[in-house]
């Protein structure tokens, strides 16, 4: 039986050395800074507050938001928590408060801000286009065209799946684990590395294929009004395209009325996906021709016509887990038949970046979440729960030391 937790379990800080988090302040932060600066011809200043920014990764301390910052934003981010941190080491807070500084301090440092000629340009763009452009790209947009002659159940499984282990395509996890997070590709090696998998759970919550999606949920919690889904995203490019197709597949089948998709405002955590980093997967759809392009077509129509919607929500940049979350983004929750959150970061922010014991309820960990929420997650930081213990126990027996790390292995959990 999963393990219901009475207190809540040690936050995950980044100050142990050889810990993963450690490595990811000291390590995964200096190259990305690195990569940035080299990307763009930034000027001499640019260029100053990057190296600024490369020196406090080792041995700095949280500054506050500059002074010129839009008040908003410092708002925001004293409200999430900059007074109780700023002087404080980047390793002695809670890793997921330093990560989350550690791209708003990165954006300042290139002047993403502004005013100036930097003003609104993503630093991370070169690298998401040409993951974007890759031939493997077109290699997964091509078998596509194989899909329509599978039963509708496999093809709608096949399109889950390749969302789940789009997960992998992460440049800021390629940046510290190359090599990793391409390995075990093939369909067979995917399902046994699950570690946990409620998609029947998932698909009991929307209407059977070509029904209509308005009606009742007999299998879940009946809805009156349209069947929506609100799928938080994670990264962009080779992950983003995945989702789309999943989210358009979902709607030519008449599972869903409307999907509502959440990207973050600004780029964050090097690949996560922004509104136009949407744009920009959806052209690459459009463009590729074949099945990708019918599918493409589909969630381009959607937009338009209003059955899908991009939210950029400013607390999705925020440095806190989402029981902390605003009231009108509860609301929105609230209001979706299932809300499915993508990828290692959403997850941590899901459950609370701690330790949990790996047996821990995942149901219980997301008891305060408005609504039936599913995580589709492939494995890349310490957090984990809802595992049962014979799970738990042939992971410690395999030899596999970074199994919770190493990209490897994914799950997809439901609460209903």
């Amino acid at each position: 039986m999963p393990d219901t937790p009475s207190e809540p379990a040690p936050v995950i800080l980044g100050n142990e050395p050889g810990a993963f988090p450690h490595g990811v302040l000291a390590e995964r932060h200096p190259a990305i800074v690195r990569q940035v600066r080299e990307a763009f011809p930034y000027d001499p200043e640019r260029r100053r507050a990057l190296d600024a920014l490369l020196a406090s990764c080792a041995d700095g301390v949280v500054e506050p938001l500059p002074a010129d910052a839009d008040p908003r934003d410092r708002r925001r981010w004293a409200d999430w928590g900059m007074d109780a941190y700023a002087g404080r080491s980047w390793f002695d807070v809670p890793w997921l408060w330093a990560e989350s500084h550690f791209y708003r301090r990165l954006l300042d440092a290139v002047g993403y801000f502004g005013p100036g000629s930097w003003e609104g340009l993503d630093p991370f763009r070169p690298a998401k286009l040409a993951e974007l452009d890759a031939p493997e790209t077109d290699e997964e947009l091509a078998a596509l065209d194989g899909l329509a002659d599978l039963p509708s159940d496999e093809r709608t499984r096949a399109l889950l799946h390749g969302s789940l282990w789009g997960n992998r395509a992460d440049l800021g996890f390629r940046l510290s684990d190359s090599g990793t997070a391409t390995t075990g590709t093939g369909t067979k090696d995917r399902v046994r590395a699950l570690v946990a998998d409620d998609s029947d759970a998932l698909w009991s919550l929307l209407p059977p294929a070509g029904t209509s999606a308005s009606a009742p949920v007999t299998a879940g919690p009946v809805t009156a009004g349209p069947v929506t889904l609100c799928l938080v995203a994670d990264n962009a490019g080779r992950e983003l395209v995945p989702d789309l197709l999943l989210v358009s597949h979902l709607l030519g089948q008449g599972r869903v009325d409307r999907a509502v998709l959440h990207v973050k405002p600004y780029p964050y955590y090097v690949s996560d996906a922004t509104p136009a980093d949407v744009l920009d997967a959806l052209r690459r759809l459009v463009a590729a021709g074949g099945a990708a392009a019918a599918y493409g077509d589909r969630l381009w129509n959607a937009l338009t016509d209003g059955r899908v919607t991009v939210r950029a929500h400013p607390f999705s940049c925020a440095p806190l887990p989402y029981a902390d979350m605003p009231d009108d983004l509860r609301a929105e929750f609230a209001a979706a038949t299932v809300t499915v959150l993508k990828g290692d970061l959403n997850y941590r922010r899901l459950v609370g970046d701690r330790w949990w014991p790996p047996t821990t309820s995942f149901t219980d960990a997301t008891a305060y979440f408005p609504g039936p929420v599913a995580a589709l997650r492939t494995l890349k930081s310490d957090v984990i729960t809802g595992l049962t213990a014979d799970t738990e126990a042939a992971l410690v027996a395999s030899g596999e030391q970074r199994w919770r790390t190493s990209g490897t292995h994914a799950l997809i959990q439901v609460r209903r």
